[in-house]
């Protein structure tokens, strides 16, 4: 009865996907259609870490893209969950390839199959470790009174993206209590337990990300909430591709809805949600945009990591005619 009862509520998601009704946000009145394309006719600048990264491996952008591109041709499986999953979460399924492309362009290299990646979700599953900074856990940390208007945000995105901006607003390169606090970002201090390299897995997911989208995997597709009292689940997540790329798909419908809560409707512009993949923080910068623009309304611009997937999305469709 319970598995008839899953698979109801799966078909339905299903339809309200295709219907346009699946939508987590709300739009206003006065929303704009972000156009497809590319705002600018020459890339970006690449920031010069992706070139350190890339060169370290004595390899190039172009060899990591074709080995991307190779890896997702050969993986039949892969692309049909890819577009299954897109299909419950009421997005084109390119904006999940475009994700991936542009994380293993400018940041790792893919690897031979995707079975490689079960393979590394399963060496951290038994590892004990925790998310700390100086010592001091990030769930105890947060109890902090500077994150106590955090309390009254709804939802885990906006509840984290809060407790991110008062990290920056109040403790990142200060001195606090007599301690001296780095200045580096809320993700850097207290989600990289084993070391400098932030996100992991096939779609390259830091555990806050994953922390800030888990109300909305979970009301989608059932999945166990996470919390950082059990980092291992965040990583079993993170890690396991299956798992990942629902992950990617509620980080991007996740971006989307904030942008139409501030009047942009961007879902038809991969760019801008591989951007917004590559950079994080929607609602914030989502604001920002609408602040600036005022009537004059201007548009999100993609920046170098997106710029390449609105580049090469002819290619990039091509890839979704495999799987079945």
């Amino acid at each position: 009865m319970i598995a008839l009862q899953k698979f109801f509520l799966a078909l339905l998601l299903v339809v309200l996907a295709s219907t346009g009704t699946l939508s987590i946000g709300a739009a206003r009145a006065d929303t704009i259609v972000v156009p497809p394309g590319n705002r600018s006719d020459t890339q970006p600048t690449i920031p010069n870490a992706s070139a350190v990264r890339t060169r370290a491996f004595n390899t190039t952008y172009e060899e990591k893209y074709e080995k991307i591109i190779a890896l997702l041709k050969r993986e039949k499986k892969l692309i049909t969950h890819i577009k299954q999953v897109a299909a419950v979460y009421g997005i084109d399924p390119i904006h999940i390839i475009g994700a991936l492309v542009g994380e293993h362009t400018y940041n790792v290299t893919a690897v031979g199959s995707v079975q490689t990646y079960y393979v590394k979700a399963l060496s951290y599953s038994g590892l004990d470790f925790a998310f700390r900074y100086k010592g001091v856990r990030v769930q105890d940390f947060v109890k902090r009174p500077e994150f106590a208007a955090c309390e009254q945000a709804k939802g885990n995105a906006a509840l984290w993206s809060c407790r991110d901006t008062v990290w920056t607003q109040h403790f990142k390169g200060k001195t606090v209590d007599g301690i001296a606090y780095e200045p580096m970002t809320f993700q850097q201090a207290f989600f990289q337990p084993f070391f400098a390299g932030q996100t992991f897995g096939l779609g390259q997911i830091s555990p806050l990300t994953a922390l800030e989208v888990t109300d909305l995997v979970n009301k989608v597709s059932g999945y166990d909430k996470l919390t950082p009292d059990n980092p291992q689940a965040i990583y079993r997540d993170v890690m396991d591709p299956d798992r990942s790329i629902v992950y990617i798909a509620a980080i991007v419908r996740d971006a989307i809805d904030a942008y139409k809560q501030q009047g942009f409707d961007i879902s038809g512009n991969p760019g801008i949600t591989a951007t917004l993949y590559n950079v994080g923080q929607p609602r914030q910068r989502a604001a920002e945009l609408r602040e600036a623009s005022g009537k004059a309304r201007k548009l999100p611009v993609e920046n170098y990591y997106g710029w390449l997937v609105n580049d090469k999305l002819d290619d990039l469709r091509v890839l979704l005619d495999g799987g079945s």
